[in-house]
């Protein structure tokens, strides 16, 4: 029915107007419609009644009435809304205070103001956030006049004016804030703080009665009014997030709920908006949404759909009825973006439920087609038209200020047609609302928002919000005028609203919800309250209420009341909600009402290319290419790893990258994306999926070319030009010049390679970031670059407590006035100096975030109202403008991200607007450069050793061994010491920086095995020198005389004809040089011993070593079965290895045990091996460097096949071949067979054979000389010497000669000889013993031609004359008492001799520098009763090294360790050598072993180099030697010290101490002796000393140790008694638990700083005491009390999620195979030990960590090990779970469930509830055997993008474990060949993803 207005009196066409205002839209069109209760405004002469239904108020002339609310009431009111407004009135008329509650949005706001207009009651409306507090309720205080005033606020104006308090948002409110409220609502009391008391009426109104008014008011009491209401409105908690009620505050309201209007009533409210939309359309809108505002979804955990923002939908769809429904929801309710996979499947299914998924079939706008101003009248309209399929449809929307521009006509902005869209969708939305763009960062939100307001002709007012903003930072602050007044400033978004611009409101997702909260009602009402009481209308209330009070703007501004501006938005810029993160999800109920949503969708390819090229056109289109297919493949993984490198990639980026590539072409893709990514600093994981992408987009991951090619890093200052490396620029002139820095730097290659690409991005105006670790050179790169550019910084470090007033301004105050101080920031943009900002990672990344709008846009509003901007333009004729200087630059360093420093990630969070800078330690040589310039005088040695230990301790902190990652700094300040202290040991010295860590034994334990291993004797005392023992030679005695026989006889004088013959060469066939690490171990850490270093070659149990040679530095060892050849340098640090298989075949030449012979020819051919086959005589030629390999054929009978060889098994004779190669570095070799008469000598430069036939059967060749050969005729042992022409070349002369030896004893005296022996020698130097030495050998001065012979009856023999003088030659020998060989006994290996025949090497070295002749002997020819006291068992050793010295006369036998492992074939290693070891010369006075395991090891035997070893040695211990240390007070004048004398000498030599009088005595003054003060010198007469060692004086007692021990060992059987687990089992435990204790300590190292981390205090504001808070100066000078904040235990944010605990599950493999192969490489024993690991490095952390252990085998996929809520306590329970696995492995059936163990782990975990699921699967990839496809188990793996699943495979047959890694996705596959890697492969895989978001 119509209901009617009866109207009367004056106000009557008022009233009207306003009821036909208030009530016009929800009604609809016919009238106002109401079932139930009638309106009715009734005039009186009184002031009128209004009636609801039957209930009726009287209505009062209000007295301001400019506070009335105006133009709420709609034209017709829906009989809900009506209901509400009567209840109202009941509780009005009752006196009762109402609290409306209900879901988010504007319905509970507008009906309590309609509910006041309707009353004509002034409203006071306060909106409350958590920043609100009681002085913004009651009173705040201001200084007028420099006097501090009482403000009245909102609570007590609208309780002594009787208006109505609109409290908005209670829940937002912190608790202790409402309180406040509790007497004014009860009682209608409050205490004032200007000692005011307000008192309800009634209690005034008696009090009145019995006292006068005037002493009422003396005593300060002040009346509230009877008509003072509150009306709260509020959301219903914990349904929504907030902070639930406080009882006693609830127990004051009465509540009502107001639910959305009914489906009704809605639906005729939106008939009427849009006429032009299908009434089906707009139902089935209507039932989305209420579908989605219904229990059951938010159960689902869907937020609410705002209901509140249909009417403007439906707008959009009236002037659009072709557009598609589900787009519009998409903007309405941003499903896609903010729900995870179920709840957008089941927004999905509600969608296609009510035929709403018509998105494919309906069009959407395509583009903006033009934008035109409006006609002149009109401001503030544009019509805009949209291009939609084929149609072109014209709208109206507001408009800025300016021109608007027509679309596609700005320089900076290139079009696509996702963006056209974007802009053509946000123009519709436009129209009707406020719209937030949501999108990755870095993908052009800010140019986006930038374009559609140049469009429109909009000014932007850029607001970067931040984490800790309040609501006043946003809309108003305070600020002290010049006279000391307090007054307020409104904000920038404030003074926009006024004029109508556009405001960026940056960053909605950092910004509390509660702070945003503030800008609800100016978002959905246009209308604002400021703290100063300034209120803000909406345009068209604004006029109604200036026509009603008859006023003009003057009047109304008097009275502090604006109009918001008609064309003023809001534009939202967001990132979208990261799903499933513990980050409050912001996009939450509340917010969605606010705004329409777009997406900026990621660009494609083609789009993102034509943008490229469109903003950099010179950027090579091959590199462009190849990074974009980079970036898509990369983004389209749901790899989150890969998604997160993407994230680096963004578009911004890769503008950046491709402005960097068309300056400098020459840089490759693959520098630019490591860069981008900061890839050095990445976790492994990431690191390897990054390399993965990067090799299968074809970009090549080397270092970057340019920096290799020309090393040109050199920088010099020229004219006025810098230039470093390639780069330069002008020098800058300053007008500071003391601001720029000078700084200590020496350069060194890296440094500049850094500042060269500094430099680059500089001159492209960027702004750098340069992450690196601690002590790597940032600050000093840094200040170097500004020194070399002579600009001046300005400095600024970073800390936790950084606020984002502290980096722009410093308040403080001056004569009660607050002035503020610039910071270096600002100072910096002023006057364009280079800002450094210092640790960034340390302060919250919610305030450097405020850096993005000063780098992009450069804007920024600081906090004294003052704004930077960078275009001089904008700023003419505005106040308060900062002109941004153009060469202002920002230079920011953070370490890199992650632990050890869990600083913020700085990177990840604005890492796209700076150009980065990966920092590393320099490169070792570069290092060593550098340190060699602070520590000229320090010995390369030790340098090198610090480069050396400081470069592995680096690598094990990447690995994650080790948690600190040591950097340059330390080693510089180690080097400075010893510079600065010389005689300081280095052991001692290296505990500045290692003494951190000696409380933590895993640690301790790591760090001192890489000292000792780099030689650092850390630990070690001087007096701990082991070397051996040395025992007298016998005496020299002259043997005999060698005569050469020369006579003219021909029987004697035998001639030897020779041919000469080229060689045919075949090949050269091209192998594999494959490079190992050389892992090499000094020996003299803990001792000092002739062993230097030691390292091990990697060989297999089978190869067997054949021979080592060396060449000056090289060594060569050759090994046979697979024959090959391992290359490399004593002091190197790689191991070159040649695999030649394929050239020798096990069965070449029927050959079955191949023995081979290596030698290195010399210069020019240096580096070139030849490689001999003894029984086949296969000789090859190798080049290591290329990999060629060329065969020689030597021998004459190469074409016939051997006949002996198809039966090589019976014929003994088969003589081998030697090679002899004494003169291989003259580039010649001889060859020759045993028992033959024939003479090959190979010339390799010539590449010619020379054959030499013999009269005689060969046994043995020596070279004595080149020209001189000595040998040996087979059966007779008779000697021979050979001389030839030295070239064999010259044709004529090509004869050589054979001239017998004979042997002559020393005659005995009666004219007879004794008979001589033949002995046959082992070795002959062939060269001589220069005359010093041969003197010394035989005590008597000579200078001769001379030979050392070795044999086996002698330690050594000279022969002097011998070869080159023909007179007889005296032969002088040193006899064995025993010869060699006779003693064997039992084999240490093998019991029993393995001897088969005498061996092939003789391993003897003649060292003629040193003087000596070194052996390799076997135990049972050494004297060990000699060397080793009787109750000392000698130790297991391979051999001892026998160095005979001839200088001093001794000898001397060194152990040699035995090696660690042996090979099976042990007759094949006897033939061999005696030895397990093998032996050559290194250098002039040392040697090489290598023993049978493939372990070198370098000894040093020579005396002199021992000698000064041992000192070096010494001195690198340092001097701490056990003196005491004095301290000495030198005093000028005074008689402390007499003049020195001798003293008296006592006759008796008594001893004698102090006493200034006697010569010789201990202790005194001035006179000689020991250990006194003033004394001429030392004198000792013969007193023992005894002085105590250093090691007595701090040996702890060996009680004290013993009693330690027993505690320890009691406590441990007390704790193995608890358990009830016996002693074995625990030895058992023990031997898994201590195979991984490194692991486990480093992971609980970093959970527990992860927990700290968590744990960090915050700042809590409004605090009574604490520290001042800058933010609330201005409160304090007006004395208010809670100015302070505090750090303590933040609560968790109301409402945000509860932390769930991680959830792992490890499945380890029980196959059988496991079982099986557990012997070849121990797999399942590795599988335990990582079981272990994991369960003891998560013990005690359960409430973080869920995990359950589950095995797969033949048996089944789930066999249960640990359950997750059962995790095993102690030792017992884990050992049990560990003989489980073993026992099933060793049972089960064969099969293989890999691939469903690994489904059903990921199915199950991801249904549980947890912050984040792992699933890491053990297993070995034996997958092909049981059929199952790589890439279906790569499908698995990632089949759940919220499970993180892991495979590690063990060590498998082939090379099956690396093809599958191949195949499956980067970062997410392991191969643990060595099973050792599998722990270190679990704690990667924790620390990379786990502690990413721990």
């Amino acid at each position: 029915m119509q209901s009617r207005i009866l109207c009367n009196g004056t106000v009557a066409a008022v009233a009207a107007r306003r009821m036909r205002n208030i009530l016009g839209t929800v009604m609809g069109k016919g009238g106002w419609r109401c079932s139930a209760h009638e309106v009715k405004l009734l005039n009186t002469s009184s002031g009128g009644t209004v009636k609801i239904g039957e209930i009726s108020f009287q209505l009062k002339a209000p007295r301001n009435p400019e506070l009335v609310p105006v133009n709420h009431m709609t034209e017709s009111i829906s009989p809900t809304v009506v209901q509400h407004l009567r209840w109202i009135m009941q509780k009005d008329l009752l006196g009762q205070d109402v609290f409306l509650i209900g879901p988010p949005g504007p319905l509970r706001r507008s009906i309590a103001m309609q509910y006041l207009e309707l009353t004509k009651r002034e409203v006071e409306y306060v909106a409350l956030s958590r920043d609100t507090t009681e002085t913004d309720l009651k009173q705040r205080r201001e200084i007028r006049a420099g006097t501090a005033f009482y403000i009245d606020q909102c609570a007590v104006r609208a309780a002594t004016q009787g208006r109505i308090l609109i409290l908005e948002g209670l829940e937002k409110a912190e608790r202790n804030v409402l309180p406040v409220l509790n007497n004014l609502l009860e009682n209608r009391e409050m205490q004032l703080e200007d000692g005011r008391f307000l008192m309800s009426a009634q209690r005034y109104d008696k009090l009145l009665q019995e006292h006068p008014k005037e002493e009422l008011d003396a005593w300060k009491i002040v009346r509230v009014s009877e008509d003072f209401r509150v009306i709260a409105l509020g959301l219903p908690v914990p349904r929504y997030t907030g902070n639930p009620l406080d009882p006693p505050l609830r127990s004051r309201f009465q509540a009502r709920d107001i639910y959305y209007l009914p489906f009704k009533d809605q639906l005729e409210i939106l008939y009427s908006i849009g006429p032009n939309v299908t009434t089906d359309k707009v139902s089935q809108l209507l039932s989305f949404a209420t579908t989605l505002c219904s229990q059951e979804s938010s159960s689902l955990g869907l937020p609410d759909f705002p209901v509140d923002n249909l009417p403007s939908a439906i707008k959009v769809l009236d002037l659009f009825p072709m557009m598609s429904c589900q787009q519009l929801i998409q903007r309405l309710y941003p499903y896609e973006v903010m729900l995870g996979k179920e709840g957008r499947s089941a927004v999905e299914g509600v969608l296609s439920r009510f035929e709403l998924l018509d998105s494919r079939q309906q069009p959407s706008p395509t583009r903006v087609v033009s934008v035109e101003p409006l006609n002149r009248e009109q401001t503030g309209c544009a019509a805009v038209t949209l291009r939609v399929s084929d149609t072109d449809v014209t709208l109206q929307v507001p408009a800025g200020s300016h021109q608007p521009r027509t679309p596609d006509h700005s320089r900076s902005f290139i079009s696509t047609p996702t963006h056209a869209r974007l802009l053509a969708e946000m123009m519709q939305s436009h129209m009707v609302k406020d719209m937030c763009l949501m999108g990755a960062k870095g993908c052009g939100k800010s140019v986006i928002a930038k374009e559609f307001a140049e469009m429109l002709g909009y000014s932007t007012e850029p607001v970067m919000l931040y984490q800790d903003m309040t609501g006043r930072d946003l809309l108003q602050q305070r600020y002290t005028l010049p006279n000391g007044d307090t007054a307020w400033r409104v904000s920038p978004l404030v003074s926009a609203a006024r004029e109508g611009k556009l405001v960026l409101l940056d960053g909605i997702h950092r910004v509390n919800l509660g702070t945003l909260a503030v800008l609800s009602r100016l978002i959905h009402d246009r209308e604002l309250a400021l703290y100063d009481g300034t209120r803000l209308l909406r345009s068209d209330r604004y006029q109604i209420l200036k026509e009603e009070m008859k006023m003009s703007d003057s009047e109304m501004e008097q009275r502090s009341i604006f109009p918001i501006h008609p064309s003023f938005r809001l534009l939202a810029l967001a990132e979208p909600p990261v799903q499933g993160s513990r980050g409050q999800q912001w996009l939450n109920p509340e917010i969605l009402t606010m705004f329409f949503f777009h997406t900026v969708k990621p660009l494609d390819v083609a789009e993102e290319t034509s943008i490229i090229q469109g903003m950099t056109p010179n950027a090579p289109a091959e590199a462009v290419q190849l990074l974009l297919h980079l970036t898509h493949s990369l983004r389209k993984t749901n790899d989150p790893t890969a998604q997160s490198l993407a994230s680096s990639l963004s578009t911004r980026q890769l503008l950046r990258i491709c402005r960097r590539l068309s300056q400098h072409p020459e840089e490759t893709v693959g520098h630019a994306v490591n860069k981008a990514c900061l890839s050095r600093f990445l976790p492994s994981l990431a690191r390897s999926a990054l390399q993965k992408n990067l090799a299968n987009c074809s970009i090549e991951d080397g270092p970057d070319p340019g920096s290799t090619q020309n090393l040109d890093l050199s920088c010099e200052i020229k004219d006025g030009i810098l230039r470093i490396g390639k780069a330069s620029l002008p020098v800058y002139n300053p007008h500071e010049k003391m601001k720029v820095p000078d700084v200590l730097f020496y350069e060194n290659e890296q440094h500049m390679t850094v500042m060269e690409d500094m430099l680059k991005d500089f001159l492209m105006g960027e702004h750098l970031l340069l992450v690196g670790n601690q002590g790597v050179g940032k600050n000093k790169i840094v200040d170097r670059f500004l020194h070399l550019m002579n600009r001046p910084r300005e400095y600024l470090q970073l800390h936790r407590d950084t606020t984002v007033q502290t980096l722009t301004l410093q308040p403080s105050v001056r004569d009660g006035i607050i002035i503020y101080e610039d910071s270096p920031l600002v100072r910096a943009v002023k006057m364009g100096h280079i800002l450094v900002i210092d640790e960034a990672d340390k302060a919250p990344t919610n305030v450097t975030c405020i850096l993005k709008t000063l780098v992009e846009n450069g804007e920024m509003i600081l906090a004294d109202g003052r704004r930077i901007i960078s275009n001089p333009r904008d700023a003419e004729g505005r106040p308060n403008i900062i002109v941004m200087h153009p060469d202002f630059r920002m230079i920011v360093l953070a370490n890199r991200p992650g632990f050890p420093f869990l600083g913020n990630d700085f990177f990840g969070a604005l890492g796209d607007i700076f150009s980065c800078h990966a920092v590393d330690n320099p490169k070792p040589h570069a290092e060593l450069a550098m340190l060699k310039q602070y520590g000229p005088d320090v010995p390369d040695a030790v340098l090198q050793k610090l480069v050396a230990t400081f470069g592995e301790l680096r690598a094990m902190a990447d690995q994650g061994t080790i948690t600190y990652p040591y950097s340059t700094r330390e080693v510089v300040n180690i080097v400075k010491h010893l510079q600065k202290f010389p005689d300081e040991g280095l052991a001692n010295v290296v505990r500045n920086v290692f003494d951190f860590d000696s409380y933590n034994k895993e640690t301790r334990e790591i760090l001192i095995t890489a000292l000792h291993k780099h030689g650092i004797p850390v630990g070690a005392k001087p007096t701990s020198v082991n070397l051996a023992k040395e025992l007298a030679l016998p005496e020299c005695r002259m043997t005999g005389y060698w005569t050469i026989n020369q006579s003219g006889s021909v029987r004697r004088k035998l001639l030897c004809p020779t041919e000469s013959s080229p060689i045919d060469v075949k090949g050269p066939v091209y192998l594999r040089v494959q490079a190992y690490p050389l892992e090499r171990h000094e020996s003299r850490a803990l001792s000092f011993s002739e062993e230097q270093s030691h390292w091990q070659i990697p060989i297999n149990d089978v190869n067997i070593i054949c021979d080592v040679t060396t060449d000056k530095d090289s060594i060569y060892v050759a090994t046979c079965n697979p024959v090959s050849l391992y290359a490399m340098r004593g002091s190197g640090d790689t191991i070159h290895y040649m695999d030649l298989y394929d050239v020798f075949p096990r069965t070449l030449s029927g050959v079955w045990q191949p023995f081979v012979t290596v030698a290195a020819l010399g210069n020019p051919l240096e580096g070139q091996m030849v490689l001999h086959e003894e029984q086949s005589n296969t000789v090859l030629y190798l080049d290591l460097v290329t990999g060629a390999v060329r065969r020689l054929l030597l021998s004459q009978e190469k074409e016939e096949p051997s006949k002996k060889s198809s039966n090589w098994w019976m014929s003994k004779e088969n003589r081998s071949f030697k090679m002899c190669r004494e003169f291989a570095h003259k580039n010649w070799l001889l060859f020759y067979r045993e028992d033959s008469n024939r003479l090959d000598v190979l010339d390799v430069l010539e590449g010619r054979l020379h054959t030499i036939s013999l009269p005689i059967k060969l046994k043995a060749v020596f070279l004595v000389a080149e020209d001189r050969w000595l040998i040996i005729e087979n059966k007779t042992d008779k000697k021979f010497l050979l001389t030839k022409p030295m070239h064999m070349g010259a044709e004529d002369s090509g004869i050589c000669q054979l001239h017998a030896v004979t042997e002559d004893a020393v005659s005995t005296g009666f004219g007879m000889t004794s008979g001589v022996e033949r002995d046959i020698p082992q070795e002959i130097s062939s060269d001589q013993l220069p005359s010093e030495n041969l003197s010394s050998a035989l005590g008597q001065k000579i200078s001769s031609p001379n030979r050392v012979l070795c044999d086996a009856n002698s330690f050594a023999t000279l022969i002097v004359g011998f070869p080159d003088l023909m007179s007889p030659s005296e032969t002088y020998s040193f006899k064995r008492q025993s010869p060699l060989g006779t003693e064997t006994g039992a084999d240490m290996f093998f019991g029993g001799s393995r001897r088969s025949g005498p061996a092939k090497r003789v391993n003897c070295v003649t060292l003629l520098g040193a003087n000596q002749v070194v052996r390799a002997l076997p135990p049972g020819d050494v004297p060990l009763s000699d060397i080793y006291p009787k109750d000392v068992t000698p130790p297991m050793t391979a051999a001892y090294l026998e160095v005979t010295d001839l200088n001093s006369k001794k000898v001397k036998y060194i152990p040699v360790p035995r090696s660690m492992t042996l090979s099976p074939y042990t007759s094949w290693l006897s033939k061999v050598s005696d030895t397990d070891v093998l032996l050559a010369p290194m250098g002039n006075a040392g040697v090489v072993t290598v023993d049978m395991g493939g372990c070198l090891r370098l000894w040093e035997t020579g005396l002199d180099n021992l000698q000064r070893s041992l000192l070096e040695w010494r001195r690198m211990i340092g001097t701490e030697d056990g003196r005491p240390v004095q301290i000495t007070i030198q005093r000028d004048s005074g008689l402390d010290v007499s003049s020195p004398k001798h003293g008296k000498v006592d006759p008796r030599n008594a001893p004698h101490v102090g006493g200034n009088q006697w010569a010789g005595g201990t202790g005194g003054r001035d006179t000689a002796g020991l250990g006194g003060m003033g004394g001429p010198y030392r004198l000792d007469a013969g007193h023992t000393v005894f002085q105590v060692s250093e090691a007595e004086k701090d040996a702890v007692p060996e009680e004290v140790k013993r009693a330690a021990r027993e505690m320890a060992q009691k406590a441990f059987k007390e704790r193995l008694k608890e358990i009830q687990m016996s002693e074995y089992d625990a030895a058992t435990y023990e031997r898994f638990s201590g195979a991984v204790r490194r692991q486990v300590q480093s992971l609980r190292i970093i959970l527990d700083s992860l927990q700290a981390k968590g744990k960090e205090r915050q700042w809590l504001k409004n605090q009574a005491l604490g520290e001042l808070d800058d933010a609330k100066i201005i409160d304090g000078l007006t004395g208010e009390k809670a100015i302070y904040k505090r750090r303590g235990e933040l609560d968790p944010e109301l409402g945000a999620p509860q932390q769930k605990p991680k959830r792992l599950r490890l499945l380890a493999d029980l196959s059988g195979s496991m079982y099986r192969f557990n012997g070849v490489d121990g797999r399942l024993e590795r599988s335990m030990e990582a079981v272990c690991m994991v369960m003891e490095a998560l013990e005690s952390y359960e409430h973080r960590f869920k995990y359950d252990i589950v095995g797969h085998s033949g048996d089944g996929f789930d066999i249960e090990l640990v359950k997750s809520d059962k995790s095993p306590k102690n030792n017992k329970d884990r050992l049990k779970v560990l003989k489980t696995m073993h026992a099933h492995s060793q049972f089960c059936m064969s099969g293989d469930y890999t691939l469903e163990g690994t489904e059903h782990a990921i199915k199950e975990l991801s249904r549980e509830e947890a912050d984040e699921h792992f699933v890491i699967v053990l297993s070995d990839a034996n997958l092909e055997r049981y059929g199952i496809r790589p890439d279906r188990f790569a499908q698995t793996l990632t089949s759940d993008p919220q499970v993180n699943a892991f495979a590690i495979f063990i060590g498998s047959l082939g090379d099956q474990a690396e093809r599958l890694q191949k195949t499956l996705p980067a970062g997410r596959s392991f191969v643990a060949m060595d099973t050792k890697e599998i722990p270190q492969i679990l704690q990667q895989i924790f620390t990379s993803t786990m502690l990413s978001s721990a």
